[in-house]
């Protein structure tokens, strides 16, 4: 039909031109290679440079193998060999620039490179450390552990990438995604200076702490058996609450642990810790224990307490407390039944002895342990009967002691402080760490909180204390199996978009056209980040692109043989105490 449209050459001839097209470029470029090298090598075995005619007489007389033909009287050895030459120098250079083509691609477009992330790669965090650290002035060659926290390398292939000593970390992580091995353990293992770890489990402490007591004294608080460790120390619980502000934060602590939501204080909840508060602050100025306080708990008529705070001068809170105590029965007995819970921990025997004096075992001072080099773990279980509330008490007073330590050093801690705070939203619910995070670092004290997700933090600390969080946090790391979809695809918009291209071909009587159109899509959309590899995470750092990292494993690194052997002696010795244990619990 005379109007009917051509539609082109049919598609089989197309693909029979480019295919043949191929085939005579890779065996010109074959007997290119051949023929330069083979003249190459007869020249440089004395027969000068000679190269034969180039055409096809010489091209079939190459495939058959004639050498002699071509390069007369040379030997075989010596032509084959100039090929081999050439054709590395040819291929060499191809495979580095495609090998660096295929790492641009793998990196994702839109996401940072080398050059972007100058300022954590070893030369830009050496320099940093130097300004931070007066300590590392006079040291020309600097170890990397002393320049700053490894973080893992940029994937695909590097560099290594570490965090300054200024840097507070927030890292979300679903379990088994890596928080232990490659971030957890290499911090206490790496660490210059004190360090503070708090864990649910004893996985870190068996892999760590042979290592960390060739540096230091390791210091075990363990009250409620998970590493089985025998109670060889004690912590005056009572000892910051001589001033109202550290008696309402011990007593914060407490609330915190059995409340969801720190932002949401009912009545019941704010007036408990107002109790507690006097009743911590009464106890630590008259010298009386833990146990008075607890009696007085269990009686609100006793009026030690109201007794003692006016012997020390506080009639504001003596007044106070007695006003609670003389307020309406139903309300005063609530009040006091909800302060019961918070401390409910404290009713254990095993628990109390770790915060009461023992005359026989050396007492953790907060203050010292900040100025060396010694380890505390603090280990707690989850749930119900948990220590959270002391767990969380004493790491708050480490990291104040820190602070302090700090102001007295001239504002920063050298060697610089390591505060692991794993599983921090079950067994360490500081009310206040939001707000500790916008300083700690400027100190001189690296934390790093380790969550399972945003909203298991949010469930804690509100979603505005979530938030202040994350915006004080200079590095967050978000590794595999976030699966909140919200908080996923808010941080697929963070990371970004980018220009995609997209050609489009229409074929005409009169021929084909081309065009090319863009569009914007995420660099990381919502499904990748949730597909995240186990052992790699997504680097956001204050002042750089988003980036992929490689997290280094502890069993991966030149030492793990060593560093292996003594975590096996470690839960051998943890199981045999278990063992002991029961068997002592059964008898």
């Amino acid at each position: 039909m005379s109007g009917k449209m051509s539609s082109g050459p049919p598609r089989g001839a197309d693909l029979f031109f480019w295919a043949f097209s191929l085939v005579v470029l890779a065996n010109l470029g074959l007997f290119i290679v051949a023929w330069t090298g083979g003249t190459l090598g007869a020249g440089v075995t004395g027969h000068g440079w000679r190269p034969p005619p180039f055409t096809m007489g010489s091209y079939f007389a190459l495939v058959s193998g004639d050498l002699d033909a071509l390069w007369p009287g040379a030997s075989p050895y010596a032509v084959y060999g100039g090929m081999v030459v050439v054709a590395a120098l040819l291929v060499v250079p191809v495979v580095v620039a495609g090998r660096w083509l295929l790492d641009r691609r793998n990196q994702g477009v839109g996401l940072a490179r080398r050059g972007d992330l100058a300022s954590l790669a070893p030369a830009g965090i050496a320099a940093r450390a130097r300004e931070l650290r007066p300590s590392l002035a006079g040291m020309k060659h600097l170890p990397p552990d002393e320049t700053g926290n490894l973080l893992g390398d940029l994937s695909p292939n590097g560099p290594e990438l570490r965090s300054s000593y200024e840097d507070v970390e927030l890292d979300l992580m679903a379990p088994r995604a890596g928080k232990s091995t490659g971030i957890a353990i290499p911090r206490v293992l790496r660490a210059r200076g004190a360090v503070l770890l708090t864990s649910n489990k004893s996985d870190v402490y068996a892999v760590t702490r042979a290592e960390r007591e060739s540096v230091g004294t390791v210091w075990t608080f363990d009250p409620q058996g998970i590493a089985h460790a025998p109670r060889e120390m004690w912590w005056d619980i009572l000892a910051d609450c001589v001033t109202i502000e550290g008696a309402r934060r011990l007593a914060g602590h407490f609330v915190a642990s059995v409340n969801d939501d720190s932002s949401k204080k009912d009545f019941w909840i704010s007036a408990a810790q107002n109790t507690l508060t006097a009743l911590f602050l009464a106890a630590a100025r008259g010298r009386a224990s833990v146990t008075d306080l607890l009696g007085w708990l269990a009686d609100p008529a006793d009026r030690t307490p109201i007794d003692l705070l006016r012997d020390a001068n506080m009639q504001a809170m003596a007044e106070q407390l007695q006003g609670t105590v003389r307020g309406a029965v139903e309300t005063r007995d609530g009040i006091y039944e909800t302060a019961r819970q918070c401390v409910a921990c404290l009713l254990d025997p095993d628990i109390l002895a770790w915060v009461s004096p023992d005359p026989y075992l050396p007492q953790f001072r907060p203050d010292r342990h900040v100025l060396g080099r010694d380890t505390l773990y603090l280990l707690s279980k989850d749930g119900g009967g948990s220590a959270a509330g002391v767990i969380a008490g004493l790491a708050d007073a480490t990291l104040r002691a820190g602070v302090v330590a700090a102001e007295r050093m001239g504002g920063r801690l050298d060697p610089p402080m390591t505060a692991v705070l794993d599983e921090a939203a079950n067994v360490c619910r500081i009310s206040d760490l939001p707000d500790l995070y916008s300083h700690l670092g400027s100190r001189g004290i690296n934390v790093v909180t380790l969550l399972q997700s945003y909203r298991q933090g949010s469930r804690v600390w509100g979603e505005a204390g979530m938030d202040a969080m994350w915006g004080a946090a200079t590095i967050k790391l978000l590794g595999a199996g976030l699966d909140d979809a919200d908080f996923v695809e808010k941080i697929s918009k963070l990371v970004g978009q980018h220009d995609v291209s997209t050609v489009s071909v229409s074929r005409s009587r009169d021929g084909s056209s081309r065009s090319v159109s863009y569009r914007q899509e995420h660099v990381l959309p919502a499904d990748r980040i949730r597909a995240l590899p186990k052992g790699t995470a997504l680097l956001l750092a204050t002042g750089v692109r988003p980036a992929v990292i490689k997290l280094r494993p502890w069993y991966k690194e030149p030492d793990a043989g060593r560093i292996s052997a003594l975590a096996k002696q470690e839960v051998a010795a943890i199981t045999e105490r278990a063992t002991a244990k029961l068997g002592t619990g059964w008898s």
